[in-house]
Protein backbone atom coordinates (compact mmCIF):
# COMPACT_ATOMS: atom_id res chain seq x y z
CA UNK A 1 0.00 0.00 0.00
CA UNK A 2 1.27 3.39 -0.88
CA UNK A 3 2.02 5.78 1.94
CA UNK A 4 -0.67 8.14 0.83
CA UNK A 5 -3.27 5.36 0.87
CA UNK A 6 -2.12 4.18 4.33
CA UNK A 7 -2.46 7.70 5.63
CA UNK A 8 -5.91 8.00 4.22
CA UNK A 9 -6.95 4.70 5.84
CA UNK A 10 -5.63 5.83 9.21
CA UNK A 11 -7.46 9.12 8.86
CA UNK A 12 -10.72 7.37 8.07
CA UNK A 13 -10.28 4.99 11.07
CA UNK A 14 -9.51 7.91 13.35
CA UNK A 15 -12.60 9.72 12.08
CA UNK A 16 -14.76 6.60 12.71
CA UNK A 17 -13.36 6.21 16.19
CA UNK A 18 -14.12 9.86 16.95
CA UNK A 19 -17.76 9.29 15.97
CA UNK A 20 -18.04 6.06 18.00
CA UNK A 21 -16.14 7.15 21.08
CA UNK A 22 -18.90 9.33 22.53
CA UNK A 23 -21.73 6.71 22.24
CA UNK A 24 -19.46 4.02 23.68
CA UNK A 25 -18.44 6.24 26.56
CA UNK A 26 -22.07 7.15 27.26
CA UNK A 27 -23.06 3.46 27.21
CA UNK A 28 -20.30 2.56 29.64
CA UNK A 29 -21.23 5.42 31.94
CA UNK A 30 -24.91 4.42 31.82
CA UNK A 31 -24.05 0.81 32.68
CA UNK A 32 -21.94 1.98 35.62
CA UNK A 33 -24.75 4.25 36.84
CA UNK A 34 -27.34 1.46 36.59
CA UNK A 35 -25.14 -1.00 38.47
CA UNK A 36 -24.43 1.56 41.18
CA UNK A 37 -28.12 2.46 41.45
CA UNK A 38 -29.14 -1.19 41.92
CA UNK A 39 -26.50 -1.66 44.60
CA UNK A 40 -27.63 1.48 46.43
CA UNK A 41 -31.28 0.39 46.18
CA UNK A 42 -30.47 -3.01 47.73
CA UNK A 43 -28.54 -1.34 50.53
CA UNK A 44 -31.39 1.09 51.12
CA UNK A 45 -33.99 -1.68 51.32
CA UNK A 46 -31.90 -3.67 53.78
CA UNK A 47 -31.43 -0.66 56.08
CA UNK A 48 -35.04 0.56 56.01
CA UNK A 49 -37.46 -0.49 58.81
CA UNK A 50 -40.16 -3.04 57.82
CA UNK A 51 -43.57 -1.85 56.72
CA UNK A 52 -45.77 -0.50 59.53
CA UNK A 53 -48.10 -3.50 59.66
CA UNK A 54 -45.12 -5.85 59.84
CA UNK A 55 -43.38 -3.72 62.46
CA UNK A 56 -46.51 -3.65 64.66
CA UNK A 57 -47.11 -7.39 64.33
CA UNK A 58 -46.23 -9.18 67.59
CA UNK A 59 -46.93 -12.67 68.89
CA UNK A 60 -50.66 -12.83 69.73
CA UNK A 61 -51.99 -15.04 72.48
CA UNK A 62 -55.63 -14.50 71.52
CA UNK A 63 -56.16 -18.15 70.60
CA UNK A 64 -54.50 -19.29 73.82
CA UNK A 65 -56.78 -17.08 75.92
CA UNK A 66 -59.86 -18.12 73.95
CA UNK A 67 -58.96 -21.76 74.63
CA UNK A 68 -58.77 -21.32 78.42
CA UNK A 69 -61.25 -18.54 79.24
CA UNK A 70 -64.50 -20.59 79.04
CA UNK A 71 -63.29 -22.59 82.06
CA UNK A 72 -62.88 -19.51 84.28
CA UNK A 73 -66.06 -18.45 86.07
CA UNK A 74 -67.21 -15.62 88.30
CA UNK A 75 -68.33 -16.53 91.82
CA UNK A 76 -70.71 -14.32 93.78
CA UNK A 77 -70.97 -15.57 97.34
CA UNK A 78 -73.02 -14.34 100.28
CA UNK A 79 -71.82 -15.39 103.72
CA UNK A 80 -73.44 -14.93 107.11
CA UNK A 81 -71.11 -13.84 109.90
CA UNK A 82 -71.20 -12.01 113.22
CA UNK A 83 -71.51 -8.31 112.54
CA UNK A 84 -71.45 -7.02 116.10
CA UNK A 85 -71.68 -8.19 119.70
CA UNK A 86 -73.69 -6.51 122.43
CA UNK A 87 -73.64 -7.37 126.12
CA UNK A 88 -77.29 -7.32 127.19
CA UNK A 89 -76.57 -8.25 130.82
CA UNK A 90 -73.67 -9.58 132.89
CA UNK A 91 -74.52 -13.12 131.83
CA UNK A 92 -76.01 -12.54 128.37
CA UNK A 93 -74.48 -11.52 125.06
CA UNK A 94 -76.42 -10.72 121.89
CA UNK A 95 -74.85 -11.57 118.54
CA UNK A 96 -76.03 -9.60 115.52
CA UNK A 97 -75.51 -11.29 112.19
CA UNK A 98 -74.80 -9.63 108.90
CA UNK A 99 -74.48 -10.79 105.34
CA UNK A 100 -71.30 -10.12 103.39
CA UNK A 101 -71.01 -10.25 99.63
CA UNK A 102 -67.83 -11.69 98.16
CA UNK A 103 -66.69 -11.62 94.56
CA UNK A 104 -64.12 -14.05 93.26
CA UNK A 105 -63.23 -16.42 90.47
CA UNK A 106 -63.15 -20.16 89.98
CA UNK A 107 -61.91 -22.73 87.48
CA UNK A 108 -63.96 -25.57 86.00
CA UNK A 109 -61.88 -28.69 86.50
CA UNK A 110 -64.26 -31.35 85.16
CA UNK A 111 -67.29 -31.61 82.90
CA UNK A 112 -69.16 -33.07 85.90
CA UNK A 113 -69.43 -29.56 87.30
CA UNK A 114 -66.61 -29.38 89.87
CA UNK A 115 -65.10 -25.92 90.30
CA UNK A 116 -61.92 -25.09 92.18
CA UNK A 117 -61.55 -21.78 94.00
CA UNK A 118 -60.03 -20.25 97.13
CA UNK A 119 -61.79 -20.84 100.43
CA UNK A 120 -61.64 -17.15 101.32
CA UNK A 121 -63.89 -16.43 98.32
CA UNK A 122 -66.77 -18.36 99.93
CA UNK A 123 -65.65 -18.50 103.58
CA UNK A 124 -68.24 -17.99 106.33
CA UNK A 125 -68.31 -18.45 110.09
CA UNK A 126 -71.44 -20.60 110.16
CA UNK A 127 -70.88 -22.54 106.95
CA UNK A 128 -74.01 -20.82 105.61
CA UNK A 129 -72.91 -20.77 102.01
CA UNK A 130 -74.89 -19.14 99.24
CA UNK A 131 -72.97 -18.94 95.99
CA UNK A 132 -73.84 -18.26 92.38
CA UNK A 133 -71.60 -19.02 89.41
CA UNK A 134 -71.59 -17.05 86.15
CA UNK A 135 -69.91 -18.48 83.06
CA UNK A 136 -68.17 -16.37 80.45
CA UNK A 137 -71.08 -17.00 78.06
CA UNK A 138 -73.47 -15.39 80.54
CA UNK A 139 -75.12 -18.53 81.94
CA UNK A 140 -75.76 -18.44 85.69
CA UNK A 141 -76.53 -21.15 88.21
CA UNK A 142 -76.49 -21.67 91.97
CA UNK A 143 -73.44 -23.51 93.26
CA UNK A 144 -73.03 -25.85 96.20
CA UNK A 145 -69.85 -25.73 98.26
CA UNK A 146 -69.15 -29.43 98.68
CA UNK A 147 -65.82 -29.39 100.56
CA UNK A 148 -63.01 -27.14 101.64
CA UNK A 149 -59.54 -27.24 103.14
CA UNK A 150 -58.60 -24.40 105.47
CA UNK A 151 -54.89 -25.26 105.46
CA UNK A 152 -54.51 -24.80 101.70
CA UNK A 153 -57.23 -22.12 101.35
CA UNK A 154 -59.03 -24.23 98.74
CA UNK A 155 -62.70 -24.95 98.22
CA UNK A 156 -64.66 -27.10 95.79
CA UNK A 157 -67.99 -26.01 94.34
CA UNK A 158 -70.40 -28.13 92.33
CA UNK A 159 -72.87 -26.95 89.70
CA UNK A 160 -75.53 -28.86 87.78
CA UNK A 161 -75.06 -27.71 84.21
CA UNK A 162 -74.38 -29.20 80.79
CA UNK A 163 -71.96 -27.89 78.17
CA UNK A 164 -69.10 -27.13 80.55
CA UNK A 165 -65.54 -26.70 79.27
CA UNK A 166 -62.89 -27.95 81.74
CA UNK A 167 -59.55 -26.21 81.59
CA UNK A 168 -56.58 -28.20 80.22
CA UNK A 169 -53.89 -28.87 82.80
CA UNK A 170 -50.25 -28.01 82.31
CA UNK A 171 -47.09 -29.25 83.99
CA UNK A 172 -46.23 -26.70 86.67
CA UNK A 173 -43.07 -28.63 87.57
CA UNK A 174 -41.55 -27.52 84.27
CA UNK A 175 -42.07 -23.80 85.00
CA UNK A 176 -39.01 -21.59 84.97
CA UNK A 177 -38.44 -18.05 86.13
CA UNK A 178 -39.12 -15.83 83.13
CA UNK A 179 -41.81 -18.00 81.55
CA UNK A 180 -44.78 -16.01 80.20
CA UNK A 181 -48.01 -16.54 82.16
CA UNK A 182 -51.52 -15.05 82.15
CA UNK A 183 -53.91 -14.47 85.03
CA UNK A 184 -57.59 -14.88 84.08
CA UNK A 185 -60.33 -13.83 86.48
CA UNK A 186 -63.03 -11.33 87.36
CA UNK A 187 -61.31 -8.42 89.14
CA UNK A 188 -63.39 -5.69 90.77
CA UNK A 189 -66.62 -6.78 89.07
CA UNK A 190 -65.56 -5.55 85.61
CA UNK A 191 -66.15 -8.88 83.89
CA UNK A 192 -63.60 -11.45 82.80
CA UNK A 193 -60.18 -9.92 82.42
CA UNK A 194 -56.72 -11.16 81.44
CA UNK A 195 -53.35 -9.84 82.58
CA UNK A 196 -49.94 -10.89 81.28
CA UNK A 197 -46.72 -11.32 83.19
CA UNK A 198 -43.90 -13.73 83.87
CA UNK A 199 -43.02 -16.23 86.54
CA UNK A 200 -41.08 -14.03 88.95
CA UNK A 201 -40.01 -16.74 91.39
CA UNK A 202 -40.76 -20.31 92.40
CA UNK A 203 -41.12 -20.87 96.15
CA UNK A 204 -40.17 -24.44 96.96
CA UNK A 205 -40.71 -26.58 100.03
CA UNK A 206 -38.26 -28.80 101.87
CA UNK A 207 -38.87 -31.59 99.34
CA UNK A 208 -38.09 -29.22 96.44
CA UNK A 209 -41.68 -29.27 95.16
CA UNK A 210 -43.16 -25.92 94.15
CA UNK A 211 -45.36 -24.58 96.94
CA UNK A 212 -46.13 -21.16 95.46
CA UNK A 213 -45.70 -19.50 92.10
CA UNK A 214 -44.80 -15.81 92.24
CA UNK A 215 -45.82 -13.70 89.28
CA UNK A 216 -46.02 -10.06 88.23
CA UNK A 217 -49.20 -10.70 86.22
CA UNK A 218 -51.73 -8.33 87.78
CA UNK A 219 -53.90 -10.01 90.45
CA UNK A 220 -56.57 -7.74 91.95
CA UNK A 221 -59.55 -8.26 94.27
CA UNK A 222 -61.88 -10.63 92.45
CA UNK A 223 -59.03 -12.53 90.77
CA UNK A 224 -58.72 -14.93 93.71
CA UNK A 225 -59.51 -18.47 92.62
CA UNK A 226 -58.93 -17.67 88.95
CA UNK A 227 -56.56 -19.40 86.56
CA UNK A 228 -52.88 -18.82 86.01
CA UNK A 229 -52.13 -20.31 82.60
CA UNK A 230 -49.00 -20.80 80.54
CA UNK A 231 -48.44 -19.72 76.93
CA UNK A 232 -50.17 -22.91 75.75
CA UNK A 233 -53.41 -22.07 77.55
CA UNK A 234 -52.90 -24.74 80.22
CA UNK A 235 -53.60 -24.34 83.93
CA UNK A 236 -50.39 -24.07 85.95
CA UNK A 237 -51.68 -22.30 89.04
CA UNK A 238 -54.66 -21.00 91.00
CA UNK A 239 -54.36 -17.28 91.74
CA UNK A 240 -54.55 -16.86 95.50
CA UNK A 241 -53.03 -13.72 97.00
CA UNK A 242 -50.89 -10.61 96.65
CA UNK A 243 -48.18 -9.03 98.77
CA UNK A 244 -49.13 -5.39 99.17
CA UNK A 245 -49.09 -2.61 101.74
CA UNK A 246 -51.81 -0.64 99.98
CA UNK A 247 -54.19 -3.53 99.40
CA UNK A 248 -53.82 -3.07 95.65
CA UNK A 249 -51.59 -5.02 93.29
CA UNK A 250 -47.97 -3.92 93.52
CA UNK A 251 -46.33 -6.46 91.23
CA UNK A 252 -46.06 -9.39 93.65
CA UNK A 253 -48.77 -12.01 93.28
CA UNK A 254 -48.93 -15.65 94.26
CA UNK A 255 -50.64 -18.74 92.89
CA UNK A 256 -51.03 -22.27 94.20
CA UNK A 257 -49.44 -24.74 91.75
CA UNK A 258 -52.07 -26.56 89.71
CA UNK A 259 -50.72 -29.98 90.65
CA UNK A 260 -51.27 -29.30 94.37
CA UNK A 261 -54.65 -27.65 93.87
CA UNK A 262 -56.12 -30.29 91.55
CA UNK A 263 -54.81 -33.17 93.67
CA UNK A 264 -56.47 -31.56 96.69
CA UNK A 265 -59.70 -31.19 94.70
CA UNK A 266 -59.72 -34.85 93.72
CA UNK A 267 -59.20 -35.88 97.33
CA UNK A 268 -61.88 -33.52 98.60
CA UNK A 269 -64.40 -34.61 95.97
CA UNK A 270 -63.83 -38.28 96.79
CA UNK A 271 -64.38 -37.61 100.49
CA UNK A 272 -67.40 -35.41 99.80
CA UNK A 273 -69.04 -38.13 97.73
CA UNK A 274 -68.26 -40.73 100.37
CA UNK A 275 -69.54 -38.53 103.21
CA UNK A 276 -72.78 -37.37 101.60
CA UNK A 277 -75.93 -39.04 100.40
CA UNK A 278 -77.37 -38.06 97.05
CA UNK A 279 -79.59 -34.99 97.00
CA UNK A 280 -82.70 -34.70 94.84
CA UNK A 281 -83.58 -31.09 95.58
CA UNK A 282 -87.37 -31.12 95.91
CA UNK A 283 -89.84 -30.02 98.54
CA UNK A 284 -92.90 -32.20 98.61
CA UNK A 285 -96.32 -31.68 100.10
CA UNK A 286 -98.77 -34.29 101.28
CA UNK A 287 -98.99 -37.88 100.16
CA UNK A 288 -101.93 -38.22 97.80
CA UNK A 289 -104.85 -40.42 98.72
CA UNK A 290 -108.22 -40.90 96.98
CA UNK A 291 -109.70 -37.61 98.24
CA UNK A 292 -106.65 -35.39 97.58
CA UNK A 293 -106.13 -37.06 94.21
CA UNK A 294 -109.72 -36.30 93.26
CA UNK A 295 -109.33 -32.72 94.52
CA UNK A 296 -106.11 -31.97 92.60
CA UNK A 297 -106.54 -34.02 89.43
CA UNK A 298 -110.20 -34.95 89.15
CA UNK A 299 -109.45 -38.65 89.50
CA UNK A 300 -108.95 -40.69 92.65
CA UNK A 301 -106.19 -43.02 91.42
CA UNK A 302 -103.05 -40.83 91.58
CA UNK A 303 -100.70 -41.90 94.39
CA UNK A 304 -97.39 -40.38 95.41
CA UNK A 305 -95.89 -37.14 96.71
CA UNK A 306 -96.95 -33.78 95.26
CA UNK A 307 -93.93 -31.62 94.34
CA UNK A 308 -94.32 -28.12 95.76
CA UNK A 309 -90.98 -26.68 94.63
CA UNK A 310 -87.60 -27.66 93.20
CA UNK A 311 -84.18 -26.22 93.95
CA UNK A 312 -83.06 -23.70 91.37
CA UNK A 313 -80.38 -25.40 89.29
CA UNK A 314 -80.61 -28.58 91.36
CA UNK A 315 -80.77 -32.21 90.35
CA UNK A 316 -84.56 -32.37 90.10
CA UNK A 317 -84.83 -29.19 88.01
CA UNK A 318 -82.07 -30.38 85.69
CA UNK A 319 -83.91 -33.68 85.20
CA UNK A 320 -87.13 -31.88 84.29
CA UNK A 321 -89.13 -32.40 87.49
CA UNK A 322 -91.55 -29.50 87.94
CA UNK A 323 -93.72 -28.08 90.71
CA UNK A 324 -97.14 -29.72 90.43
CA UNK A 325 -95.70 -33.10 89.41
CA UNK A 326 -96.45 -36.13 91.55
CA UNK A 327 -93.50 -38.41 92.26
CA UNK A 328 -95.02 -41.86 91.95
CA UNK A 329 -91.94 -44.12 91.89
CA UNK A 330 -88.23 -43.87 92.68
CA UNK A 331 -86.01 -46.64 91.33
CA UNK A 332 -89.10 -48.70 90.65
CA UNK A 333 -90.35 -48.44 94.23
CA UNK A 334 -93.83 -47.02 94.76
CA UNK A 335 -93.79 -43.76 96.66
CA UNK A 336 -95.98 -43.85 99.76
CA UNK A 337 -94.70 -40.85 101.72
CA UNK A 338 -91.76 -38.45 101.99
CA UNK A 339 -89.74 -40.92 104.02
CA UNK A 340 -90.13 -43.41 101.22
CA UNK A 341 -88.47 -40.98 98.78
CA UNK A 342 -85.71 -40.10 101.25
CA UNK A 343 -84.87 -43.76 101.85
CA UNK A 344 -84.32 -44.40 98.15
CA UNK A 345 -82.26 -41.25 97.63
CA UNK A 346 -80.11 -41.69 100.72
CA UNK A 347 -78.97 -45.06 99.46
CA UNK A 348 -77.32 -43.28 96.54
CA UNK A 349 -74.33 -40.98 96.27
CA UNK A 350 -73.88 -37.61 94.56
CA UNK A 351 -73.33 -38.28 90.88
CA UNK A 352 -75.46 -41.44 90.85
CA UNK A 353 -78.36 -41.50 88.39
CA UNK A 354 -81.76 -42.79 89.49
CA UNK A 355 -85.07 -43.26 87.70
CA UNK A 356 -87.83 -40.96 88.96
CA UNK A 357 -91.37 -41.57 87.74
CA UNK A 358 -93.76 -38.62 87.86
CA UNK A 359 -97.39 -38.07 87.01
CA UNK A 360 -98.06 -34.90 85.00
CA UNK A 361 -101.23 -33.80 83.22
CA UNK A 362 -102.57 -37.32 82.79
CA UNK A 363 -99.23 -38.80 81.68
CA UNK A 364 -96.59 -40.87 83.42
CA UNK A 365 -93.01 -39.76 82.71
CA UNK A 366 -89.76 -41.56 83.53
CA UNK A 367 -87.02 -39.00 84.21
CA UNK A 368 -83.38 -40.12 84.70
CA UNK A 369 -82.07 -37.89 87.49
CA UNK A 370 -78.41 -37.42 88.41
CA UNK A 371 -78.25 -36.64 92.13
CA UNK A 372 -76.31 -33.67 93.46
CA UNK A 373 -75.00 -32.44 96.79
CA UNK A 374 -77.14 -31.14 99.62
CA UNK A 375 -74.53 -30.16 102.18
CA UNK A 376 -70.85 -29.49 102.58
CA UNK A 377 -68.27 -31.34 104.64
CA UNK A 378 -65.03 -30.06 106.11
CA UNK A 379 -61.70 -31.56 105.04
CA UNK A 380 -59.30 -31.00 107.91
CA UNK A 381 -55.84 -29.68 107.02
Amino acid sequence: MKPSNRAQTIDRLATTLRFLAWPIACGLLSAIVIVQYNQLARLSRSSQPPPLAEALAAPSFADVIAHASPAVVSINATSVNVGSVERASPDKVNLYLEERASLGSGVIISADGYILTNLHVVDTLFDAFNAQVTLVDGRQTPATVVAWDEGSDLAVLHINMDGLTPIPRGDDSSLRVGDVVFAIGYPRNVGQSVSQGIVSALRRGADSTIERIQTDAAINPGNSGGALINSNGELVGLNSSILSKSGNFEGIGFATPASLAVNALEEMVAQAIEGNAGYLGVITGEALGPRSSELFFGIDSVRGMLVESVDDGGAAMRAGIQPGDVITRVQGTKVIDGGNIMAEVRNKKPGDTIEVEVYRQGQTLNLPTTLGFGQAIIIEP
